[in-house]
């Protein structure tokens, strides 16, 4: 997946393995790719990789957000009932939209 390197106004591009990618999210007209090694951009709408990547592998869990599946590591459910998740080898937390709780109801 080739990428821009965040804060290199787009003068440096790196392909990043698939393999690599914890997350993806849409930023404005940009698509954040985060990494165990940082956090990289994509001129490419969320919407064109969907199609693009496989739904065993990248979840959707928020509709600006993707996750690869197997890098989960925590789901939480806040007081309010929300679900928050936290990928191993990544400190953010991300918020699972209602829509897409379905996916952790067998967890």
């Amino acid at each position: 997946m080739p990428v821009s390197t965040a804060g290199s106004g787009g003068s440096t591009i790196r392909m990043v393995p698939l393999a690599e990618v914890l997350y993806l999210q849409a930023a404005d007209k940009y698509v954040r790719v985060v990494t165990p090694g940082g956090e990289h951009l994509l001129r490419t709408p969320l919407k064109d990789l969907l199609p693009r990547l496989s739904a065993d592998e990248f979840w959707q869990i928020h509709r600006s957000t993707l996750v690869r599946a197997d890098a989960i590591d925590t789901v939480r459910r806040d007081e309010a009932g929300k679900l928050h998740l936290t990928l191993r080898g990544c400190p953010d937390q991300l918020a699972v939209s209602r829509l897409y709780a379905h996916l952790f109801k067998a967890l």
